[in-house]
């Protein structure tokens, strides 16, 4: 089965098949000709998710997943939160952005945080959604090299280590996508068997 992931991130991509059996095909944007950046326009995780996927279905006519996420920092009032990517700026630098959420903390005791992600699926009989979050707090500094965005600041619950520092198996037993993705992957196997 041939679904398109709506991104173009190699690091999600790489994240997301290592949870999938080879009973699925997952091909990116630039695999279906889609060179345009899908803007993400709302307010919310949730419809930011349903949105991308909806393009890419309407536009392209092909089975398709988006997922998008965020960080909650309980400090902040649930910041950077929908603007996770662009906390920093539009240039979207990972290291930008935990250099100011690391400037926002300072200082601040609370330091408990959450990763949410929704992953949305479309096709010709509709759209389904899928939620995972992964709780935890924000390190004093930067840890580790592995992972993207925020992974060098955040420790999951029950880990004294940073995403960044763990690698991809044991990344995908606690983070927020990999959760949402396994919910996922739970409602492909049965719905592909009533196709």
């Amino acid at each position: 089965m041939k679904i398109c992931f709506a991104t173009n991130n190699p690091n999600k991509l790489k994240e997301i098949k290592s949870l999938l059996s080879s009973e699925f095909e997952i091909i990116d944007l630039k695999s279906i000709g889609c060179t345009e950046e899908i803007l993400e326009t709302h307010e919310t995780i949730e419809e930011n998710s349903l949105e991308k996927a909806e393009y890419v279905f309407k536009n392209y006519n092909v089975p398709c997943f988006a997922d998008d996420s965020g960080l909650e920092v309980e400090a902040l009032d649930g910041a950077p939160g929908v603007y996770s990517a662009m906390y920093a700026g539009p240039q979207r630098s990972h290291k930008d952005n935990v250099d100011r959420l690391l400037k926002e903390l300072k200082g601040k005791e609370n330091r408990s945080a959450r990763f949410k992600s929704v992953i949305t699926y479309i096709d010709k009989n509709g759209h389904h959604a899928f939620e995972g979050i992964s709780t935890g707090k924000i390190a004093e500094e930067p840890n580790g090299s592995g992972g993207f965005g925020y992974d060098p600041i955040f420790i999951p619950e029950g880990e004294t280590r940073t995403n960044a520092e763990m690698n991809l198996e044991e990344k995908n037993h606690m983070s927020s996508r990999a959760r949402a993705f396994k919910k996922f992957v739970s409602f492909l196997s049965e719905y592909s068997l009533n196709e």
